[in-house]
């Protein structure tokens, strides 16, 4: 049997306003919420974010590669471009609109996106543990050569889909629809539904090296 994600709750009580002015590189922010903040440029690369909430966000680029996120909510952000290269992210929730999340070499644990729509998501080389999309639209999840362990996708769209080279360990693909997939092979270890089945069935003949013939 697939083992689901395991999503912590995030510990959000008491949480006071926070700065804008204390929004800079390798800052260390903690306990604090943001409602509707609107930039051009969030760079928090470097920073530690931690027990903290962010509601409405809207920025033009999100520069967040080498930051580490705990207990962070994100709701309703809109982003369309972030770096978050080799980030850390644990007990983190997502929605909102993003566009490409450059998140290579990242480290994600219990992360759940909600209700999110993103262009590209960038987790190639990552490494993922309880992480949950649910009502999203993802146009590409690159996942080449990530490792991926309990990771559930529900009510979820992926237009592309690349799992070339990845380690997949508890990965239930059954509550998502699927356009085009690269690296079927890739597939092993993830769990899919009779239907998906039949759909993939043609590209792992092709990866296989068979041929089909009535």
């Amino acid at each position: 049997m697939v083992r689901g994600p395991q999503l912590d709750r995030l510990h959000l009580d008491g949480l006071e306003d926070g700065d804008p002015d204390e929004l800079r590189r390798d800052a260390d922010l903690d306990g604090v919420r943001y409602a509707d903040l609107a930039v051009p440029l969030l760079d928090l690369q470097g920073a530690r974010v931690a027990s903290s909430q962010w509601a409405g966000l809207s920025a033009d680029e999100a520069d967040l590669r080498g930051t580490r996120l705990t207990d962070v909510e994100l709701d309703g952000v809109n982003v369309p471009v972030v770096r978050a290269a080799r980030s850390q992210w644990r007990d983190v929730t997502v929605s909102g609109r993003l566009g490409s999340v450059e998140a290579y070499e990242a480290q994600w644990r219990s992360v759940h996106v909600v209700g999110c729509k993103i262009s590209y998501l960038n987790l190639r080389g990552a490494e993922v543990a309880d992480l949950a999309f649910t009502d999203c639209v993802v146009e590409e999840l690159d996942l080449v050569g990530a490792i991926a362990r309990r990771v559930r996708l529900s009510g979820t769209r992926v237009g592309q889909l690349n799992v070339q080279h990845a380690d997949l360990q508890d990965v239930d693909l059954r509550g998502a629809t699927f356009e085009a997939v690269d690296g079927v092979l890739g597939l092993r270890g993830a769990t899919v539904s009779p239907d998906q089945l039949a759909l993939l069935a043609p590209l792992l003949a092709a990866g296989l090296g068979l041929d089909v013939e009535p």
